[in-house]
């Protein structure tokens, strides 16, 4: 059975893991971080959404293995000394949930649109959560949590 060692939300953790574990499990099972959720089980839906090595990527479709030395950030290592992330406050006050399930991928796929396009139009956004399904709220909350994080964002950064 392979070792493999990955960091994840900032821990080190070295595991035994069977070569067809995914991701998603390992995360879920092994280290219990349940905040990322099974959706689908097959990359369909991105509530399953984490950064691997900062880009995001549905950890359905990502075998344990395959993250072996890499950093993996999950929903529950965005936040910062018990304080939510900018783009997890957005989602929050602009209601962009309903059930809740999609929220996690919706989150992570956010700060990952936003790595490459700081500043997006309704449009951009919206293209660039078509790999995150939403069964409940329609995503008008979805882009209106997405261009005010990305506003939360950009002003921590000019104030940092």
């Amino acid at each position: 059975m392979p070792r493999i060692a990955v960091t994840v939300d900032g821990v080190k953790y070295e595991e035994d893991v069977e070569p067809r574990l995914l991701l998603v499990h390992l995360l879920r099972e092994r280290l219990g971080k349940t905040g990322t959720p099974v959706g689908c089980d097959t990359s369909n839906c991105g509530a399953c959404t984490v950064m691997l090595d900062g880009k995001s990527v549905k950890s359905c479709s990502v075998l344990a293995v395959q993250a072996d030395g890499s950093d993996v950030v999950t929903i529950e290592g965005l936040g910062v000394n018990g304080s939510m992330h900018p783009m997890q406050k957005a989602f929050h006050e602009e209601h962009a949930l309903q059930c809740g399930y999609c929220t996690p991928g919706m989150v992570m796929a956010s700060i990952d649109l936003l790595r490459e396009n700081p500043d997006p139009s309704e449009e951009a956004i919206r293209e660039g959560l078509e790999g995150n399904l939403c069964r409940c709220t329609g995503y008008c909350n979805i882009v209106r949590a997405v261009r005010r994080g990305a506003q939360e964002m950009s002003q921590a950064v000019k104030t940092s």
